[in-house]
Order: C-alpha cells, then structure tokens, then sequence
C-alpha cells in the first residue's frame, strides 16, 4: 500500500507542479520526501519551494544535489532551470536546460526555452550583435538555409 500511495502523490505532485499549482505539488512533494528521498522527488520539492516559499538559496542546493545524484536526468535539469529563472539568472537556467537536452528529449524543456525566445549567437562572435555585418551575414546564411 505505501507503493501506491507513493506513486500516486510524485503522479498528483508533477500534475500539479507542472500546471502551475505549485502549492498542491509542494504538499505532495514534502509527503512523497518523507516517504522515499529520490532525486526527482527533492528537485520537484525544490521547485515548488523556490516559487511558492522565494527560497532560491536553499532550492537550488537542493536542485543541484539531486542532479549530482543522478545527472542523466532530464527532469531535474528541468526543476533547476525553473529555479534559476525564479531567482532572476536565465543564463544559468537556459545553460542547464540546454544540458538536460543532451541526456534525453524533454518537451517541457524544450518549451521553455521557447518560450524564452532564444537567438543564435551572431555569425562573428567578435563583432556586436547589431553590427552590419553580422546582421546581413545572419540574414544571407538563413535565406541559403545554411543557419
């Protein structure tokens, strides 16, 4: 019986954390940690303290223990970079997201960084952004479909 109850509150606790009802997912998340301290369950339990507790000190610790634990998953680098946008450092969280992509496809993170609008980096790295050259570079190179 305390399998089930177990499953069934991580399944409850990521519905909830991953809908945006943070505060149902971190009463799963604290129940699911008493019940068996996994890797997924403290990055979700992290999460969750982070947005609804602004504790972005102590769940990103917490985040970055679970993802030294068990490092091939992509769900933990998912928590941690929702920690780090949370906490205002979105090159650290677009970084990790980017990470989590390397060990196995994730559509959420892949949402993410959509919805973060991410840009190529310019043609020449050493010239500006909004240099001449590097915008009709980067223009030329899209319409041949080489970038």
């Amino acid at each position: 019986m305390p399998g089930n109850e177990l499953q069934e509150l991580v399944a409850r606790g990521m519905k909830a954390a991953n809908s945006g009802r943070t505060a149902a997912a971190l009463e799963c998340f604290e129940r699911a940690v008493k019940l068996q301290s996994t890797p997924v369950n403290w990055s979700y339990l992290a999460f969750c303290v982070a947005r609804e507790r602004q504790q972005f000190e102590h769940a990103t610790r917490l985040c970055e223990e679970a993802v030294r634990r068990e490092p091939r998953s992509s769900v933990l680098y998912l928590n941690l970079g929702k920690v780090y946008l949370l906490s205002g450092r979105k090159d650290d969280a677009i970084r990790t997201f980017r990470q989590g992509l390397l060990y196995e496809r994730n559509t959420l993170i892949e949402s993410e960084l959509r919805r973060l609008g991410l840009r190529k980096p310019p043609v020449l790295n050493f010239l500006a952004r909004e240099h001449p050259v590097n915008k009709y570079l980067g223009i030329m190179l899209k319409k041949l479909k080489i970038r």
